[in-house]
């Protein structure tokens, strides 16, 4: 009697957290997520990695390193607390970033993680981490129109 052979099917994500390796307060969110990811539910691709490619996204390297960037199966982006939020839905924890969309405070929170953004290297360098090597972490000035 003849069996079909078991493939092991890798479940496809569901959203992938573009994040900067060299940032040593991206690295703990990350990996903070990769132990709750028991479904396989999010992906994740480190930014600074040789290999990455950030017009594979439609996007700049300076802009990936300047914000938070999700990006859903069929190629839509989304930035910033936005990403966050669906990360931790990804992951079971929504509830934890739900009040982050409440009109209200939408604002406020995405004003508070643009300040953070601009500063996370700096912070992390605070906070005990690493610094990146040669600046490749630096979180490009944001340019003015």
């Amino acid at each position: 009697m003849s069996y079909p052979i078991c493939v092991p099917v890798t479940k496809p994500w569901e959203f992938k957290l573009l994040y900067d390796g060299q940032c040593p307060m991206c690295r703990r969110e990350v990996e903070w997520l990769r132990r709750r990811n028991h479904e396989e539910r999010l992906a994740f691709e480190d930014i600074s990695l040789p290999g990455f490619e950030a017009v594979r996204y439609g996007l700049t390297q300076e802009e990936v390193l300047s914000v938070m960037h999700g990006v859903y199966p069929g190629g839509r982006i989304i930035t910033k607390v936005a990403a966050f939020r669906q990360a931790y839905q990804c992951v079971g924890l929504g509830w934890l970033l739900a009040p982050t969309d409440w009109p209200l405070l939408r604002g406020l929170f995405n004003w508070g993680y643009e300040r953070f953004a601009r500063n996370r290297v700096a912070m992390g360098r605070l906070f005990g981490g690493p610094a990146c090597p040669d600046g490749a972490c630096e979180v490009p000035p944001r340019k003015t129109p």
